[in-house]
């Protein structure tokens, strides 16, 4: 999808999901998260449908869906099918089990054991990077 129909499809964006995609609240002005997109829409499954939503041009669409915003630059939300809203490692388990090939890596990061040591590192080196760009007190 081009960023105009993704624009396009923004536009009056409804806080339920009524389809079968997930859609995805992303930092479009982090080099790495959107390297990261990329990443994702090359893998995504047959039938899979990913609509990715930059947090920082949609503050209103974030919070119409019950995100803070400044939640959403510090951590992954994703909003399933059904309009619930997970974020940080049950997100990227709700993206990854989209990918064929990917869902043991889901099943994974989601083990007791490694979960919140993922957690803790992705947190840490989230404000690392926003600290560095000058976007984080």
């Amino acid at each position: 999808m081009n960023r105009q129909s993704h624009s396009a499809m923004l536009t009056g964006m409804d806080t339920k999901q009524t389809n079968e995609t997930v859609r995805v609240f992303y930092d479009a002005a982090c080099p790495g998260c959107v390297k990261d997109r990329a990443w994702y829409e090359k893998r995504v499954g047959q039938g899979e449908q990913l609509e990715w939503v930059d947090i920082n041009t949609h503050e209103q669409s974030l919070k119409a869906c019950g995100i803070d915003p400044q939640r959403a630059l510090l951590e992954l939300h994703v909003q399933d099918e059904q309009g619930n809203i997970l974020s940080e490692i049950p997100a990227y388990q709700l993206l990854l089990r989209r990918l064929p090939g990917y869902r043991w890596l889901a099943w994974i990061i989601g083990l007791p054991i490694i979960r919140p040591i993922l957690s803790w590192l992705y947190r840490v080196w989230v404000r690392r990077r926003l600290k560095l760009e000058g976007r984080l007190p």
